[in-house]
């Protein structure tokens, strides 16, 4: 969320927010507080998604997460 960048939308005076980053993972709301509560929603159900179907996630600050596929016993 450090990386989140936000702005105020001209036409109707909401606000956007996205991690560059991340494509696909941005929110638009009335105020900047529910813009950041929707993008952190946003930013949770992208991982969960990745991890599920096994996607990249991508590596943000050096960081790299991967997900390994183990079977049950």
């Amino acid at each position: 969320m450090r990386h989140a960048r936000y702005e105020i939308l001209r036409e109707d005076g909401s606000f956007y927010g996205e991690i560059p980053e991340c494509q696909g993972v941005y929110a638009n709301a009335a105020t900047l507080e529910n813009c950041r509560e929707e993008l952190a929603e946003v930013l949770g159900d992208c991982l969960l998604f990745r991890i599920h179907h096994p996607f990249v996630i991508p590596p943000i600050e050096g960081m790299a997460l991967s997900v390994r596929k183990e079977m049950a016993v």
